[in-house]
């Protein structure tokens, strides 16, 4: 049995909020589960996540800010810009593996009433 004081729930508080100014908001974590297949370019992830473009530039600048994704410019022509998971990122695999399960289960249960 977990005793919860004062300054554990306080703790947690602030866990959850620095956790959720990394990765909250309605694509972020959408986006980490599109990249979880490998590298793709801006386009595809638009399309992929049905993002529209001013809005996904601003999530990935936000993502490698907090060192979840890379960015890579290509050399070609015309120039292309590729996106891809660090290894950090890896360390949002439990709580992704969570949320895809959550999901599963709540969707069943949504559908069945």
């Amino acid at each position: 049995m977990t005793i919860h004081t004062q300054e554990s729930c306080r703790r947690a508080r602030l866990a959850v909020r620095d956790t959720l100014d990394v990765v909250g908001g309605k694509w972020k974590l959408v986006l980490l589960t599109v990249l979880r297949d490998g590298k793709k370019r801006f386009r595809e992830l638009s399309r992929e996540a049905d993002i529209s473009p001013r809005i996904l530039s601003k999530e990935l600048q936000e993502m490698e800010m907090n060192g979840l994704v890379s960015r890579t410019v290509c050399d070609t022509k015309p120039i292309t810009v590729e996106y891809a998971l660090t290894p950090y990122s890896q360390t949002l695999d439990e709580v992704l593996n969570a949320m895809e399960k959550w999901g599963e289960q709540h969707r069943r249960k949504i559908m069945a009433d």
